[in-house]
């Protein structure tokens, strides 16, 4: 961490407002289920078939946030991302009801969306050789500010009251707010200069996007940590509520120590396919670990549940390591924004369908919906490498982001057929 947060001024403030957005993050994805569920009191099934009509339209605006960044410079499409978010989130304090809560998710998760797209040219212009590892120092740098608002989350749930879970709302949308004012201290990235060709070229990728739709649906695992386990902790097993937070915390623990040294073993397509191929054997795993939770003593469904995330985990971070390096990878530097942005529908189509999924198998179903979502996610990895050898095929096609490409800039990319 001191490499990045000491490698130059814009990095640090980029940093920096990364920080203080996750430990927002952290207070919600910890309990934002949970204060629908518990303070809100709208039943699970409704909160996930919110979660998913705002995944469901969100998944667009990733895409027209990304070309906008690249067109007319990234900084201030990613401040008006954040300022949207943090308007949205204040708003969970006025939905009583199942519509409100709907039109606040959906301007929150699409302002989530379109923010990643616009973040990523000033990724990769700040990122130096390669922004991949870049991307992954943010990352770890998002889990200590995670781990931070978890702590602060487990108090909310032990306690469980309204106001209590009030605080938490208000906390992220603060949050929000500031990482959007320490953006101003970014000096601003200047656009890339169009290029001749069709205008959506990522669009027109279709290997890029199979690799969009094989990361998406492995990208549900996010959700298992902050949708499934707290539910599943809550009605299925006797492990203390506690619990929550010390499965997040682990897991971002984790994250922070080796997140950076996962992403610099992968430094290929092809090493991100294998990552991919074993991130969903061990995500099979975790959800059979998490399973046999149910029906222990509270002891034991405490030990299941820390090997699960344990497990799953190390899944998380190849699986990370592999997106990182296969979106830059592929997407020319010309369209960085609008590439990420078509990336970005896979973790679009994972908020779109993964609560309501997760709670449909692994809540409602039970014992053998996690094993069924296990094999989802292990049969996904084992494709990944089929994509990839695709995509490696299509290479001329595409300019790709290799040190050829970073020397000239200016040298536009062919129409993607």
């Amino acid at each position: 961490m001191s490499h990045l947060l000491l490698d130059s001024g814009p990095q640090r403030t980029v940093a920096a407002s990364n920080f203080v957005y996750t430990v927002g993050s952290g207070l919600y994805l910890t309990a934002g289920v949970l204060y629908f569920t518990e303070a809100v009191h709208l039943p699970a099934s409704q909160v996930g078939l919110g979660l998913g009509i705002a995944g469901v339209l969100s998944l667009a605006v990733g895409i027209a946030a990304g070309h906008l960044a690249d067109r007319r410079g990234p900084r201030g499409v990613y401040v008006a991302t954040l300022v949207v978010q943090a308007l949205a989130t204040a708003g969970f304090l006025l939905a009583d009801s199942f519509w409100p809560f709907v039109i606040a998710a959906c301007a929150a998760t699409g302002a989530k969306g379109a923010g990643l797209a616009a973040r990523s040219p000033i990724i990769r212009h700040h990122g130096g050789d390669r922004p991949q590892e870049f991307r992954a120092y943010l990352r770890a740098v998002t889990n200590i500010g995670i781990s931070l608002g978890a702590v602060l989350a487990g108090w909310a749930v032990q306690v469980g009251t309204h106001s209590a879970y009030q605080l938490l709302v208000i906390g992220n949308a603060m949050a929000f707010a500031a990482s959007a004012a320490i953006l101003f201290l970014l000096p601003p990235v200047e656009p890339e200069p169009a290029v001749g060709g069709p205008r959506w070229i990522a669009l027109r990728d279709r290997p890029y996007l199979a690799l969009t739709a094989l990361d998406g649906i492995i990208a549900i695992q996010f959700k298992v940590l902050t949708v499934a386990i707290p539910l599943w902790l809550v009605a299925a097993t006797t492990a203390p509520r506690w619990l929550i937070s010390g499965t997040m915390v682990l897991n971002t623990v984790m994250i922070v120590t080796c997140q950076i040294r996962a992403s610099r073993s992968i430094d290929s397509p092809t090493a991100g396919a294998i990552a991919y191929r074993r991130s969903g054997v061990a995500f099979l795993l975790s959800c059979a670990l998490i399973s046999l939770a149910a029906g222990r003593p509270s002891w034991a469904a405490a030990t299941f549940l820390l090997a699960a995330v344990v497990v799953h985990t190390v899944g998380e971070l190849w699986h990370s390591a592999a997106g990182f390096e296969i979106s830059f990878a592929l997407a020319p530097k010309h369209a960085t924004g609008q590439y990420l942005g078509v990336f970005g529908l896979g973790a679009g189509l994972a908020e779109a369908v993964g609560p309501t999924l997760l709670i449909s198998l692994c809540i409602t179903w039970g014992r053998p919906g996690w094993y069924v979502v296990g094999a989802l996610f292990a049969l996904t990895g084992m494709a990944a490498p089929l994509a990839v050898r695709w995509a490696q095929r299509q290479e001329g096609t595409r300019q790709p982001n290799s040190q050829t490409t970073r020397q000239q800039p200016n040298v536009p990319a062919p129409p993607t057929t």
